[in-house]
């Protein structure tokens, strides 16, 4: 009984550090997702191409890996959905497997990206030194 109680507070805890999603910290959101799903061995779905659909001539592995596939595509989804905003979530479309999901919200995230390196950018050229104190400051 120890044992699933370490599990829970393990898998808590990996799930706990993944910090919620806002509009600039995409990169670090993503970087954390990867390596949780990773820790997890949940990142099945993100790393591979839905197995093909299941016939009834289907052997016991490709049951047996298209459960696996779907099982990580469900959780992965789950723990995305869980670490972004609920006014995000809202501007997504609902995909069916974590692949898309997570290219749809970096497609978001890169324009956001690009408009703020432009304000930095803009901001920055119109800085002006006002003649006081130390320039490095």
């Amino acid at each position: 009984m120890e044992s699933v109680n370490n599990s829970a507070a393990t898998i808590s805890a990996n799930i706990n550090s993944i910090p919620m999603l806002n509009g600039t910290n995409f990169k670090e959101w993503k970087e954390n997702v990867m390596i949780v799903l990773g820790c997890m061995d949940l990142d099945l779905a993100l790393r591979t191409e839905k197995p093909a659909a299941l016939k009834d001539t289907s052997t016991l592995d490709e049951k047996r890996e298209m459960e696996r596939w779907e099982r990580s595509n469900r959780m992965s989804l789950m723990i995305m959905k869980r670490a972004i905003p609920e006014s995000f979530r809202g501007t997504m479309s609902d995909e069916a497997d974590a692949k898309s999901f997570l290219a749809e919200l970096e497609k978001c995230f890169a324009k956001n990206e690009k408009a703020e390196t432009s304000t930095l950018l803009s901001t920055l050229v119109s800085m002006k030194y006002k003649g006081k104190g130390n320039i490095r400051e």
